[in-house]
């Protein structure tokens, strides 16, 4: 199986270029809306579009990842919830382990359930060792992972944790304050975990303007992910896109 978006991970990564990644909620778009997204994604030259949610209850994805292709080259990774978040258009899946709760069924279970459809879709199948962090307020992806996020002063533990996926084999660390956050990760655990870990490290949840995605890219994170924020105002895709690819190499 060819490796080409981890691939522009790792090489991005080595250059210390950083990466911008917009989130799309297939429960959130609609056709016109998309052809809006993606020519402003364009017009930014935003790296990837990352696409899913905790909890999907519409039946389009395939639709909505072919619209996106038919519109612009941005590679499309999933970024699923749930083994029905897959679909064999995308260009690449970030397999995730919930590595920083204590849920089997966000370690394994469902890596087993969804392991044969996955391997069969032929995607580019990246390891992400997932972990979620306190974001002052209740979030979906606490909820329905029925785990609870490393409290948001723990850098040791979100370090710790972040090196034991390392060491399992996991290709990818994915940090997230989750959607709705009030709070997004602090600069201090950014840094302690990017430190410790070779792998590139994905950072996201509630980075509202360019100067949060721009600290954050100058405290260790290689890619910056955002989502609510730029549902509730397209101009910031430009903002922040601007602001990660200027970012310097991590202090």
């Amino acid at each position: 199986m060819q490796k080409k978006i981890y691939n522009s991970f790792l090489e991005r990564k080595a250059k210390g270029t950083k990466s911008f990644a917009v989130l799309v909620d297939p429960d959130k778009v609609t056709p016109s809306g998309i052809s809006e997204l993606t020519a402003k994604c364009t017009e930014a030259k935003v790296d990837y579009l990352f696409l899913g949610g905790s909890l999907v209850i519409t039946n389009h994805l395939d639709e909505v990842i072919q619209q996106i292709k038919a519109t612009c080259d941005i590679p499309v990774i999933l970024f699923p919830g749930s083994p029905s978040q897959v679909s064999r258009y995308a260009d690449a899946l970030l397999y995730l382990s919930v590595i920083s709760g204590r849920n089997a069924e966000l370690l394994i279970g469902q890596h087993v359930i969804s392991a044969v459809p996955v391997k069969k879709s032929g995607l580019e199948v990246m390891s992400t060792g997932y972990m979620v962090i306190d974001g002052g307020a209740p979030t979906t992806v606490s909820y329905i992972s029925n785990t609870n996020p490393i409290p948001a002063d723990k850098d040791d533990i979100a370090m710790a944790t972040a090196m034991a996926g390392e060491m399992l084999g996991n290709k990818v660390i994915y940090m997230d304050a989750g959607s709705g956050a009030r709070k997004p990760i602090t600069e201090s655990m950014i840094h302690r975990v990017s430190s410790q870990v070779e792998v590139p490290v994905i950072v996201g949840g509630g980075i509202r303007d360019a100067e949060k995605a721009y600290l954050n890219c100058k405290a260790g994170a290689d890619i910056i992910v955002v989502g609510n924020a730029i549902e509730k105002d397209l101009s910031l895709i430009k903002e922040i896109a601007d602001a990660v690819h200027t970012a310097p190499v991590k202090i």
